[in-house]
């Protein structure tokens, strides 16, 4: 866990190295933004609506995605990274949120190519992974700035995930005492997509959680626990995220859990081959 005041807007901090389970992977939406700095090999990410992937040699920056990603591994993979809670990239952007999302920037791009040089040559030559680790926090301490509106937009957002997405959006502006359009607009300049966006991102990666994959699964119950209005519902909203139906989803899931059980990607990317 990062020091204050990054933990009000990361949820953890990671390095990453070793063989990849899979040449490609797809990695469903969640409700979360994400910066890696590669310290290897470069990889490639097909982002929201591409056609072709694109390659990534510094590492990337993306904001909380409408739709899945495909990446595509080197070899070998050593990288550090951070998972921000919807909101927390916002404070370390020079540009909207909204222009990041679903098209995932190099690192580069956001922070300048010296900047990002300079890091990756301290993150190579650090002595481990917690050294690494720290100088990516500091780093992030340095850029942190003072953003308008990340207060407001936090504790709506905050709100949305408690309910799991099931909460209504009307009732989340008329409580903060904005309209519903400047709460849009700030949603969209700091996290980069709507609340009513993020409101299905979080219902439908609390719904994933839920299954069960290596037992029965009621679809059924499954749709009515998590709020969707039928079966049928469901099933559109799956496939919007993942491009999978939701059998389909289990089958690829499983086949992770029988090829790579125990792996670190287990719970959330999906073999792409």
């Amino acid at each position: 866990m990062p020091r204050p005041p990054l933990d009000g807007l990361i949820d953890d901090l990671y390095f990453l190295e070793g063989e990849r389970p899979y040449a490609r992977l797809t990695l469903p939406p969640a409700p979360s933004a994400l910066l890696i700095v590669n310290l290897g090999a470069p990889f490639r990410i097909r982002g929201g609506t591409d056609s072709e992937t694109a390659g990534y040699a510094d590492g990337c920056v993306a904001t909380t995605p409408t739709r899945a990603w495909e990446f595509g591994y080197p070899l070998r993979t050593r990288s550090v990274g951070v998972h921000f809670k919807p909101w927390g990239l916002a404070p370390f952007l020079p540009m909207p949120a909204a222009e990041l999302c679903d098209r995932p920037a190099t690192v580069e791009q956001v922070w300048g190519r010296p900047a990002v040089a300079e890091l990756r040559d301290r993150l190579a030559t650090a002595n481990g992974p917690h050294e690494m680790l720290t100088l990516l926090e500091e780093e992030l301490m340095r850029r942190l700035c003072e953003t308008a509106g990340l207060g407001l937009v936090r504790h709506t957002s905050s709100v949305i995930a408690a309910s799991s997405g099931g909460v209504a959006i009307g009732d989340l502006s008329m409580a903060a005492g904005v309209s519903s359009t400047h709460l849009a607009q700030r949603f969209k300049e700091l996290i980069g997509v709507t609340p009513k966006r993020l409101a299905r991102t979080h219902r439908f990666a609390a719904t994933v959680f839920a299954i069960d994959p290596a037992g029965p699964i009621d679809w059924g119950d499954l749709a009515y626990d998590a709020g969707y209005f039928d079966q049928a519902h469901f099933g559109h909203e799956f496939r919007a995220f993942t491009g999978l139906t939701p059998t389909r989803y289990v089958e690829v899931r499983r086949r992770f859990l029988r090829e790579h059980p125990g792996h670190v990607f287990e719970g959330w990317p999906l073999p792409a081959d």
